[in-house]
This record gives C-alpha cells, sequence and structure tokens, in this order.
C-alpha cells in the first residue's frame, strides 16, 4: 500500500511540473512579444495594482525624444520650403475622453423622437461636472480656477446676468472635470492611459504604433484636458523672434518629463506641425468624393508652387505664404458647407453683431448669407456648420447666480441628438467633418464632450484647457461697437509720432491685470498704464492712446482671450500679449512672432526693459508688418477676399483637410 502512494506522488509530480513548465513557456512567449498590455509577468503577478507612486506600465515618451522628431517651420521670410514632416513623428497629448450619453431635455424643445439610436458617437454623461463652491475661489487662488469667467472690455460692458454677477467680485466658479473616483471607464482607442509621477495628474500619449491591436489609430482623439494637465513641453522665454527651447534630458526610468507652466508661441508651432503628422479623425464609415478631394487638396498644399513675390501678401507674416495662398486658393475653389436649418432662435440662426462676442455673430450672418461657399445639397458638403450662438445662449438659459451652466451643456447635447438623429452626416464621421464659431468664454466647456469631435473655433484658445491643435481653431475676438460700420476708426498715428511706449487700460479682471497696474501705473511717465478710463463719446480717449503709442498691451482677463489684441492691429500699434498659452488667432498661417511681442506673464515686473531692448529698426519693422496683417481682421458688411471671413473659414478649411483619414 505505501508503495502504491509513493508511486502516486511521484506521478502526480510530475505532471505538477509538465504543468508549471508549460505555464513558463506560454508566459515568456507572451512576454517575448511584447504586447500592449506591458510587461506581462508584471501585470500578471501584480494582478494589476498601481502603486501609490502613481508609476504606471505606460509611459509618454521623454522630452528629448518628442523634440528629436520635430519637423521645424519655415523662417518668416521663406517663401516656398514646403513642409514635409516625418510620418513616425508622434505628437504628446493629455486628457480624457468621456463616453457620451443622455437623454434629451423635452424643456429645450427636443422630445425623446429625435434621438437616434445610431449617433454613439454622441451619447454622453448627464454629469459634464459639478459647480465648486463659492468659498473654494478667492483672490488668491485665480490661478487655479476653470476657464469659465467672463472675459469683459474697457469699452464694452456686456449687459448680461452673469456678468453682473461678476461684478461683486467673485469669479464664475464652476468645475467641469470629474473627480478622479469618478473617472470614466471608456477611453478613446487613440489615446494609452498613463499616470504622471510628478503631479499624479492623468496624461495620454497619441501612438502610431502598428502593434497595438486595439488601437484604432483613424479614430478622432478628443479630450477633455484635467485642471492641472499641461503639454509635455519644456518651459520658454519669449520675446519677438529670440524664443528658446530647453530640452529635457532622455529620462532612462520611463518617467515621463516634466510639464512646464508656460507653452511658447515656438513650441505651439512645433505641435501644430506634428498634429499634421500624427493626428486624423475618424476614419468615414462610408467615403464619398469629398474624402478624396481632401486628401487631394492637402498634396497640393504641401507641394505648392513657390511664390516669391505676391504683391497682395507680404511674406514675412506667415509661416509660408506659398501654402497659405495655395490653401486659400483651393478653399475658394473647392469648398462647400452644409449649414443646418434646424434648431429655434433665438440661440440658433441669431447673429449677435456688436459687443466683444460679435466675431461668432458676424461669422455666421455672413456664412447663412454666402452664396459661394454654402451648398443646399449636404452629400457635396466639405464642412457642416452648427450656427449657435454662445453669447446667445448664455443670455437665454444661464440661470443668474446659479454658478452652473449645466443646462446649457444639456441644450448643446440635446442640439447634436436632434442632428445626429434626423441626418446620417454627423454619424459618418463622428462630427469631424462638423465645425462651430464661439466667442463666449464658456463655450470649450460647454462643447468639451458632446462636440469635441468638432472643429471648435473659439476665442478663449487655451493650451491648458483643452485646445486642439491641428483640429480647432484660434477665433479672433472682435469689439465691434457699430454693426453699420465695424471698421470705423481704422488706422493710427505713423509710427514717428508715436510718442507713449506702451499703453494699457481696462477693469480689473483677472489675476494679470492687477499685477500689471501695481508694478506699473503711476510709476514711469512712458509707461500709460491705467485701470479703467473715465467715460468719453465714442470711447475717444482710449482709441486715440492706441493711436498715438508704439505698443499696446494686451493683458488677458478672466481668461487667455482678449479684443486688444485684435483692437492693436486695428490701431496699427504693436500687440504685447501678456496671456501664457494663449493660441493667436489664425495660428496656421500666422506667424506672430513677427509683428508682435509676446511676454510671460512672470515677467511684467520687467516689462519696461523688455520693451526698450527691442532696436529701433525691429519695431519699425514689425509695426509696418502689423499694418500688412490688418486686413485679415476687418470685418465687412459684403466680404473681400483675405478678410476675417475668409480667415475664419479658411482656419477651418485647413485644419480640416490636415485632418482628413487616408482611404
Amino acid at each position: 500500500m505505501g508503495q502504491e502512494v509513493l508511486s502516486w506522488f511521484q506521478l502526480d509530480s510530475k505532471r505538477l511540473l509538465w504543468l508549471i513548465g508549460i505555464t513558463s513557456a506560454v508566459i515568456l512567449a507572451f512576454q517575448y512579444l511584447e504586447l500592449p498590455y506591458g510587461n506581462v509577468l508584471l501585470s500578471i503577478f501584480s494582478a494589476g495594482k498601481i502603486s501609490s507612486s502613481g508609476s504606471s506600465m505606460f509611459s509618454p515618451p521623454s522630452e528629448s525624444e518628442i523634440l528629436n522628431n520635430v519637423t521645424i517651420f519655415n523662417q518668416a521670410n521663406s517663401t516656398g520650403d514646403n513642409i514635409q514632416p516625418s510620418s513616425q513623428d508622434t505628437i504628446p497629448r493629455t486628457g480624457f475622453i468621456f463616453e457620451p450619453g443622455s437623454t434629451p431635455n423635452k424643456s429645450l424643445g427636443f422630445d425623446e423622437s429625435d434621438k437616434s439610436s445610431a449617433a454613439e458617437s454622441v451619447k454622453g454623461s448627464d454629469n459634464a461636472g459639478e459647480a465648486q463652491k463659492e468659498g473654494d475661489f478667492g483672490p488668491s487662488t485665480y490661478n487655479n480656477t476653470v476657464g469659465l469667467i467672463f472675459s469683459t472690455n474697457h469699452s464694452q460692458e456686456e449687459n448680461i446676468t452673469s456678468r453682473a454677477e461678476l461684478e461683486t467680485g467673485r469669479p464664475y466658479a464652476y468645475s467641469p472635470f470629474p473627480s478622479p473616483e469618478k473617472a470614466p471607464t471608456y477611453l478613446s482607442p487613440a489615446f494609452i492611459p498613463t499616470t504622471n509621477v510628478s503631479t499624479d495628474s492623468v496624461t495620454a500619449v497619441l501612438t502610431n504604433d502598428s502593434n497595438i491591436p486595439f488601437f484604432q489609430k483613424d479614430n478622432i482623439t478628443d479630450f477633455v484636458k484635467e485642471e492641472n494637465s499641461k503639454p509635455l513641453l519644456n518651459d520658454s522665454i519669449i520675446l519677438g523672434n529670440n524664443s528658446s527651447i530647453s530640452t529635457v534630458p532622455k529620462d532612462n526610468h520611463n518617467s515621463p518629463a516634466p510639464i512646464p507652466e508656460v507653452t511658447s508661441v515656438s513650441e505651439m508651432n512645433k505641435l501644430l506641425l506634428q498634429s499634421h503628422v500624427s493626428y486624423r479623425s475618424m476614419r468615414p464609415r462610408w467615403f464619398s468624393a469629398v474624402d478624396q478631394e481632401l486628401l487631394e487638396a492637402r498634396s497640393e498644399i504641401e507641394n505648392a508652387p513657390i511664390v516669391k513675390n505676391d504683391p497682395n501678401l507680404y511674406a514675412p507674416i506667415y509661416h509660408n505664404v506659398s501654402m497659405f495662398i495655395r490653401s486659400y486658393e483651393l478653399m475658394e475653389e473647392t469648398i462647400k458647407v452644409y449649414i443646418y436649418r434646424d434648431g429655434d432662435r433665438p440661440i440658433m440662426h441669431s447673429p449677435f453683431l456688436t459687443g466683444i462676442y460679435a466675431s461668432e455673430g458676424w461669422f455666421m450672418k455672413l456664412m447663412e448669407a454666402n452664396k459661394r461657399f454654402v451648398t443646399a445639397d449636404p452629400k457635396k458638403a466639405h464642412l457642416f456648420y452648427l450656427p449657435y450662438s454662445s453669447r446667445k445662449l448664455v443670455d437665454t438659459l444661464y440661470v443668474k447666480r446659479s454658478h452652473s451652466h449645466d443646462n446649457l451643456i444639456q441644450y448643446l447635447h440635446n442640439y447634436v441628438d436632434l442632428i445626429a438623429g434626423k441626418y446620417p452626416f454627423w454619424n459618418r464621421t463622428g462630427g469631424a467633418d462638423h465645425f462651430l464659431v464661439g466667442c463666449h468664454d464658456w463655450v470649450p466647456a460647454e462643447t468639451k464632450k458632446h462636440m469635441a469631435k468638432c472643429i471648435r473655433a473659439v476665442c478663449n484658445a487655451d493650451v491648458k484647457e483643452g485646445f486642439f491643435f491641428g483640429k480647432d481653431v484660434s477665433l479672433p475676438e472682435t469689439n465691434i461697437p457699430n454693426a453699420q460700420n465695424p471698421t470705423r476708426d481704422v488706422g493710427g498715428n505713423p509710427a514717428s509720432k508715436r510718442t507713449t511706449l506702451a499703453f494699457f487700460a481696462g477693469r480689473m479682471h483677472g489675476y494679470v491685470r492687477p499685477i500689471l497696474l501695481q508694478q506699473w501705473e503711476n510709476k514711469d511717465p512712458d509707461m500709460k498704464i491705467f485701470g479703467k478710463l473715465p467715460h468719453s463719446k465714442g470711447n475717444r480717449n482710449y482709441i486715440q492712446y492706441m493711436k498715438s503709442s508704439k505698443y499696446c498691451i494686451c493683458a488677458r482677463g478672466y481668461e487667455v482671450n482678449s479684443p486688444r489684441v485684435v483692437e492693436a492691429i486695428f490701431y496699427e500699434c504693436v500687440p504685447v500679449i501678456i496671456s501664457d498659452n494663449f493660441v493667436p488667432p489664425f495660428f496656421e498661417a500666422l506667424n506672430w512672432e513677427s509683428f508682435s511681442v509676446i511676454v510671460l506673464e512672470k515677467d511684467i515686473p520687467n516689462l519696461k526693459n523688455i520693451l526698450l531692448s527691442i532696436p529701433e529698426k525691429r519695431y519699425l519693422s514689425m509695426q509696418m508688418r502689423v499694418k500688412k496683417v490688418q486686413k485679415h481682421f476687418l470685418w465687412h458688411r459684403n466680404p473681400v477676399k483675405y478678410d476675417i471671413f475668409h480667415m475664419i473659414l479658411h482656419s477651418v478649411w485647413y485644419n480640416r483637410v490636415f485632418s482628413a483619414p487616408a482611404r
């Protein structure tokens, strides 16, 4: 009996060893193949647990790896070198993508029958976020508030409920971002989730790795940035064309590169180029002739003939004047826009033509009246316009002192559900060939989930608040006091008669302007820095200061954007932009470092020295270029070639061309 038991144990041990051997071989085989789930042995034996330090098995490329693959833009005076970045380049992106799905609000005029089960790309959570408690925000925390505060102006105080709320001195304190425990369980297949060791904030890396089978690289990479997320690029100091980039040494421990506080304009240029290489919108569910036309347009733009001397365009103010000319020509020859007629006034189809949000209204008015670019046949459309007014949305639906705009977000969600259920075009691309134009500060937050795949032309173009290079468009914020004559008073004194070094006047909105006044108000006769100027008829005092100053200070308000940027160009004063992470308007085409000065917020105490360090010859060149670029920022009741209406449409067209997926 004992011998039989011993034999049984020996046989069982052999079986056990055999099973262990087979299991080990399988694990090692998986490890050798380097499946996309990282270290197989580690993931198995750790049971998928993440250490408390925030480390992750997925790590974004180091700073040096990113920058080594960047294709540099042509110099400002280049007229024809084509940009042909390597197909191996990748671009870092940050943020979550929420999976849609909520029920239309019948109180907003949409019925349940308007929803389509096919509209999977627009289903979303009703919980866009919860309002922060008022006590969480005060003067010392302005720098951390979410980008949902009104931007205001020296000359036009808008008569809307939430603006009056801001006059109490407390900023609008709404946070649309979920807490970590409410983080979405679904991420776009175009992202690998990682955890940043240094900040413990969620980041993501867009990848072109063909070894990752569960990635669909043609899917759009819409995202919602965490409040403390920042681009994976190092800080740089900007002054004219003297931008510098300090690369971070390659990290051999697979930890992410340090996240900077500021993304310079030079770095933005590189991110835009990287997006042309790496970013593609969702592959259409079915292809049509318009998709092939977009691909052909991209090829023609990339291989544009060299233009050495165009009488209408001054090459140094563009990144590449040859590519811009060819792209603009193709837009005029090719583009067709379909405008949805659905939606009730006043939110839809009601342009607002005066004040600091007038850009969205003027574009809507001119687009809906256009006969050249608009088509009644949606099958011929390269782009679909969503004609809503962000200003009218706030006027109509925002509940005064509610500290919530959930109902505004719900209205837009219902509108998307309506068009997705009624037409097939949204679902064909997930909304990637649709665009909106909105100037209110809240537009990025209101559209970041249900309309995130769209091309969004927004005045609040903030790198830290989800502006997506290669998809979104920076919309100029233009203050229009007179709708009958939007170009009244254009122009200014010649350079020789501009006796004031620098000028600023405005209300103390945000955290930058109080610092500016603390440093410079009544401190130096060359620096005319004021709070709100006394009232004058037609705002003449303000206008005369701008017309007679060399440099006009464009300091951010509650958000990164300010109408002063366009006003400075309007009055032929060199803009001095003090707004970290602001993406300047028409960024795809214009070389802002050639005609403006960009100063970091932290350098406000050194502002005069910075301006005086600019040689007179350099100033005269910039001032001349401001006059050359002015045509791109003027509204006309009947649009003219290269004006602001055409430039907005061109930026939307350009981004669509360069994001369209190949067949």
